[in-house]
């Protein structure tokens, strides 16, 4: 589990599903008597939320820094091309560098671009707090209520 929350910080890395995976592990290994069954119920859940996170948060602050929809879906694709291209921070630079130019050929604005390249990131930002926050949750829940 550990393994998975410093993967949270490692661009790329499917952390929280990795945190999540570790919990399947333990419950096939040890069972889910008790409050496992529970507890795992909660720590899907949380997964779900963490893993979908960085795509919504990313998408709501370049929507509401003033970017086009079609913008912010160029920039998915440019993140995912370029993951795969040049990992593991390919993707961390091509999406906001393709947000910001996408925008600029939209407005012919740097200012504006900017603006919603900025709330991209911000929204990274937020994404990255909130899976984090959420691995040291699941974790704690698994320590805490399950494991002991």
């Amino acid at each position: 589990m550990l393994v998975g929350l410093v993967g949270l910080v490692i661009p790329i890395f499917p952390g929280i599903i990795v945190i999540w995976l570790a919990a399947l592990g333990y419950g096939l290994a040890v069972g889910f008597g008790g409050s496992g069954g529970w507890v795992f119920a909660v720590l899907t859940v949380l997964m779900l939320v963490g893993a979908f996170a960085d795509n919504v948060l990313t998408a709501k602050g370049a929507h509401e820094g003033g970017a086009a929809w079609y913008s912010i879906l160029a920039s998915i694709v440019a993140g995912l091309v370029g993951t795969y291209w040049a990992p593991p921070f390919g993707g961390l630079i091509a999406a906001p560098l393709t947000l910001l130019g996408v925008e600029y050929w939209r407005k012919r604005n740097l200012k504006e671009a900017w603006q919603a390249a900025r709330g991209y990131l911000w929204g990274c930002g937020w994404a990255f707090v909130l899976r984090f926050s959420l691995g040291v949750v699941m974790i704690l829940l698994w320590a805490f209520f399950w494991a002991w």
